[in-house]
């Protein structure tokens, strides 16, 4: 029998700055999410989803601890739903004394919400429209964690576009990768023979996907922000890659929607086996982090 994840990918747009009202679009998205379809496993919103993105300096009326956002995320989903369910969720976060974008694995629907993992987002965008190192610190650790199905790692956004944190989610045990993100469009748009419309940055997450999910023989999602703030324009676009580096599923440009997937967790032994990458880097690995040590060494860096 196939080991299926049954996976919702929710592209969502949030309404900006205020934590009470995004709750409420919460309460209505779950209310069709659970009674549209066979009920997903695991529902996935995109970074920062109950605040939006641009919010600088109002991070700080905005942050919240896990364990508030999970409480919060709980009681709405208990005020139209029944049963248990796993969710992740980017939210800016409160944490000993310290501000991060995070994204959190929480099972709810239960007595008493569980949170499974926070992961709090390492690479920090500085460039262009982006000033994130400003308002939150950096999170500095990334590990896979076990769930009710399975072993799953969660990065946010920026995480993403460095393939060591792919890398170490894999030997650390992850069969999925969620990575909650919100992208604002940038880049020309491609030529018509391009298989997906849509701005450049749409491909160039859709080639990360691809390339993460194939090295490692991994599932890899990537669930994307919709809207628009203060001029900047959420795409959407959201993508499930498979174990081989195929696109499973694809979300919606530029407007809200939900992609629904079953994964087979057993494809990934199946990839596993026909490209052993994963295990050829096993082999190596204590060759290769003596050569990031001397690297690093060279580089000025120090641990």
């Amino acid at each position: 029998m196939p080991h299926l994840v049954r996976v919702a990918v929710v592209q969502f747009e949030p309404t900006k700055g205020d934590y009470t009202a995004t709750l409420g679009r919460l309460e209505q998205s779950f209310a069709s999410l659970m009674t549209e379809g066979e009920r997903p496993d695991v529902l996935v919103f995109p970074e920062t989803a109950l605040t939006g993105y641009f919010l600088e300096g109002g991070v700080r009326d905005v942050v919240r601890t896990a364990a508030q956002v999970a409480d919060d995320v709980q009681r709405t989903y208990l005020a139209r739903c029944s049963g248990e369910v796993d969710v992740v969720l980017g939210f800016y976060e409160l944490f000993e004394n310290t501000f991060y974008n995070s994204a959190l694995y929480a099972t709810i629907g239960g007595d008493a919400p569980i949170v499974r993992h926070v992961h709090r987002k390492m690479f920090l965008p500085t460039y262009g429209l982006f000033d994130e190192e400003r308002f939150v610190e950096h999170g500095l650790a990334l590990h896979a964690f076990d769930t009710r199905w399975g072993r799953a790692a969660l990065m946010v956004c920026e995480d993403a576009w460095h393939s060591i944190t792919a890398t170490t989610a894999a030997l650390d045990g992850a069969q999925i990768v969620f990575c909650p993100s919100a992208s604002p469009a940038r880049g020309a748009w491609p030529q018509p023979e391009e298989a997906v419309r849509g701005p450049a940055s749409i491909h160039r997450w859709e080639h990360i996907a691809r390339d993460r999910a194939a090295e490692h023989g991994m599932y890899f999602i990537i669930t994307q922000l919709v809207g628009s703030e203060g001029g900047k324009l959420f795409p959407g676009g959201s993508v499930v890659a498979g174990p081989n580096g195929e696109v499973r599923a694809r979300g919606p440009l530029w407007h809200e929607g939900c992609v629904r997937v079953a994964l087979d967790l057993d494809d990934i032994t199946r990839a596993r086996a026909s490209s052993p990458l994963l295990a050829d880097l096993r082999i190596m690995l204590p060759h290769l982090v003596h050569a990031l040590h001397e690297a690093a060494r060279r580089g000025g860096v120090t641990s």
